[in-house]
């Protein structure tokens, strides 16, 4: 029997409830993210940076290259040198400046309570975009607490499950949602990240 590569099928990344949820962010999507924090006028190399989820340090790395420090560190070991830290477990760490990550979905709720209470200036997770939808995720957290940007993806985000590949395609489409504390109340500004890919993406990304 042919799979089905209907869109609707393909969108479902869904993960059983113990994995590590393991789909490594190309470091080009994290830089898109912090270059459009410099267009606003952020001042990135005076601030430091968490990253909770951090895996094999492929967006602590992009990070490293505009934040003044990156705090990073990951639940399960990747063999790459983080401190192993459950992000959610026991009393909040100290607050940063930011805090920046690409959350495990089926947690993603939580991560970014924790987050808002320990990101003195904003924060931000990379999530597909479905995570827009749910009735149940509106009322616990949009309705609450809104971003003040979503910033979707013109270029499909590919993440490969286990590894970071320069190659692929992937039906999923992929967002930043971002929350910083200079917002007005004017509610969810929704902006595009155009094609960036060519211009931010390094060879060495892949080594």
């Amino acid at each position: 029997m042919a799979q089905n590569q209907s869109s609707a099928v393909m969108q479902q990344r869904s993960e059983p409830h113990d994995s590590l949820d393991d789909f490594p962010t190309p470091p080009w999507a994290t830089r898109a993210l912090c270059e459009w924090l410099i267009a606003r006028g952020e001042d990135l190399n005076a601030f430091t940076v968490r990253e909770p989820a951090a895996n094999r340090g492929h967006m602590a790395s992009p990070l490293r290259e505009y934040f003044h420090r990156v705090e990073a560190s990951d639940v399960h070991d990747y063999g790459v040198g983080f401190p192993v830290r459950d992000f959610l477990f026991g009393p909040d760490p100290e607050p940063v400046h930011f805090t920046i990550t690409n959350p495990p979905f089926r947690l993603a709720e939580e991560f970014i309570a924790r987050m808002a209470r320990t990101s003195e200036f904003g924060f931000a997770v990379i999530v597909r975009a479905a995570f827009l939808e749910s009735v149940g995720r509106y009322e616990r957290l949009f309705a609450v607490n809104p971003p003040s940007h979503v910033l979707q993806f013109t270029e499909r985000v590919v993440m490969h499950k286990g590894k970071l590949s320069a190659n692929g395609s992937t039906a999923t489409a992929y967002a930043w949602l971002v929350w910083l504390d200079d917002r007005d109340d004017c509610g969810t500004t929704l902006e595009w990240i155009g094609p960036c890919r060519k211009r931010l993406e390094r060879a060495e990304d892949y080594a």
